[in-house]
């Protein structure tokens, strides 16, 4: 596991008047996660907080910038929806509160839309060991049939 830096102890301390946040380390660099869900992440030393259609236009109007990334060559930069707070809340954490509040709100909002994942099927074996006496009789016996067909078939 990655170790943290500096910054990001910082920063975690910054959010603890939102609750528990978790850092979590992934793309080189940390992903902030409230509840299970993430709501933030820190890039070269820099904090981003998760967006939508809702709270994008606060972040805008504050002067925030978004975070984009170089998808490669012949790529055009991908800008994502995690946005820094204002330069004003950076590091105040009263300042701070309410544009990490809006992060835990879109990353619920985002939560809700997504579509619940389908379900696998029980692989065979686990549904052979839930059949009932009266199932597991009846699929014994179509096994069974073939094979005396075939040694009536040699005599």
């Amino acid at each position: 596991m990655a170790r943290m830096d500096s910054y990001v102890e910082y920063t975690l301390e910054l959010l603890e008047p939102l609750g528990p946040v978790q850092a979590r380390a992934m793309f080189g660099g940390w992903g902030l996660y409230h509840a299970g869900r993430m709501m933030g992440l820190i890039i070269e030393d820099r904090l981003y907080l998760k967006t939508d259609d809702t709270t994008r236009p606060a972040f805008e109007a504050a002067g925030s910038e978004p975070f984009v990334y170089d998808a490669g060559k012949g790529r055009k930069p991908v800008t994502m929806s995690y946005w820094t707070p204002p330069a004003d809340a950076s590091d105040d954490a009263h300042a701070l509160l309410p544009w990490a509040r809006r992060a835990v709100e879109a990353s619920l909002r985002a939560a809700q839309k997504k579509p619940a994942a389908k379900k696998k099927s029980a692989p065979a074996e686990a549904k052979a060991k839930t059949a009932t006496p009266k199932q597991a009789r009846a699929k014994e016996s179509v096994t069974k049939k073939p094979a005396a067909k075939k040694a009536s078939r040699r005599a």
